[in-house]
C-alpha cells in the first residue's frame, strides 16, 4: 500500500482505535508482528486526555550532555532538520526522536513550548521520545507528547542526525513509517496491512463483547466463561 493510498479517511478510522487495540488487530492481519514494532520501555504521556494520533514518522537523534564542537554547524543542522520535518514525506507526521546520551538520556530537553509550536506548525501531531520534555503547561495545544521524563533545562541539546532509523523506547522506526500512538505508547503499522486494521479491530471487539457481557452477568462462573469463549471464537 503506497503512501497515497493511506487516505485521510483511513487515518481518521485508525485514530478512533487505541494503541492496544491496534496491536491486537496486528496479531490477526500481520501475526509476525506480534512481538515486534511497538514501544516496550516506560514512557510518560503528558496529555493522556488527547485522542490517539496516527501519522508518518519523522525520525532524528539528538544529544544534550556535551556542547556541539562547532555551534554554527549545530544551528545549520537544526535548520536542515526543520526542513526535513516540513518536507520529508507525507503529512500528518509524528516525530520519533532517539536520545543518544545513554544512561543520561533526557539530561536536556529539545522539546518545550517553542519546539512544540514549531513542529505543530510544520504538520506534526506529536512526538515520541526517549529523551525529555519541559514546559508542560505551555506546549502547543493538541500536540501529543510521550517521553522518558520531564526536565527543566535544555542543556546542550543539538540534533545529531535525521531521517535515519531510530530506536525509541524499544521500537525501531524508519523515516516514513506509519505510526499510531496514545497514552499507552506507540506501534508501527505496516502500510501493506493498514487498511485491514479497522475490520480486524471490529472483529476483536465483537468477540471481546461476548466475554465481557458474560463476566458481568449474574451467576458467572467458569462454565459460563468456557461457553462465552467458545461463542466468541466462532465469530468471524
Amino acid at each position: 500500500m503506497s503512501d497515497a493510498e493511506i487516505t485521510p479517511e483511513l487515518l481518521e478510522r485508525l485514530a478512533q482505535l487505541d494503541t492496544p487495540t491496534v496491536c491486537n488487530a496486528l496479531e490477526i492481519v500481520a501475526p509476525e508482528r506480534r512481538a515486534i514494532g511497538f514501544t516496550t520501555e516506560p514512557l510518560i504521556c503528558l496529555y493522556p486526555a488527547l485522542k490517539p494520533i496516527v501519522g508518518f514518522a519523522r525520525t532524528a537523534t539528538l544529544r544534550s550532555m556535551q556542547p556541539y564542537a562547532v555551534p554554527e554547524k549545530a544551528r545549520a543542522r537544526q535548520l536542515d532538520y526543520y526542513d526535513y520535518i516540513a518536507d520529508g514525506g507525507p503529512r500528518p507526521s509524528i516525530c520519533l526522536i532517539q536520545d543518544l546520551d545513554g544512561a543520561r538520556a533526557g539530561f536536556g530537553s529539545f522539546w518545550g513550548e517553542v519546539n512544540s509550536h514549531i513542529h505543530r506548525g510544520l504538520g506534526a501531531l506529536g512526538v515520541v521520545t526517549d529523551g525529555s520534555i519541559r514546559d508542560v503547561d505551555a506546549n502547543a495545544a493538541g500536540f501529543q507528547m510521550l517521553c522518558r521524563m520531564t526536565a527543566p533545562s535544555h542543556g546542550h541539546f543539538h540534533v545529531v542526525d535525521y531521517g535515519n532509523t531510530v530506536n525509541v523506547a524499544g521500537m525501531y522506526v524508519d523515516s516514513g513509517d506509519l505510526v499510531h500512538a496514545d497514552r499507552h505508547g506507540a506501534v508501527v503499522i505496516p502500510k501493506a496491512v493498514a487498511a485491514r486494521i479497522p475490520a480486524a479491530a471490529a472483529l476483536l471487539m465483537r468477540r471481546e463483547a461476548i466475554v465481557i457481557a458474560a463476566a458481568k452477568a449474574p451467576g458467572f462462573d467458569t462454565t459460563r466463561l468456557r461457553a462465552a469463549l467458545a461463542e466468541a471464537a466462532a465469530i468471524e
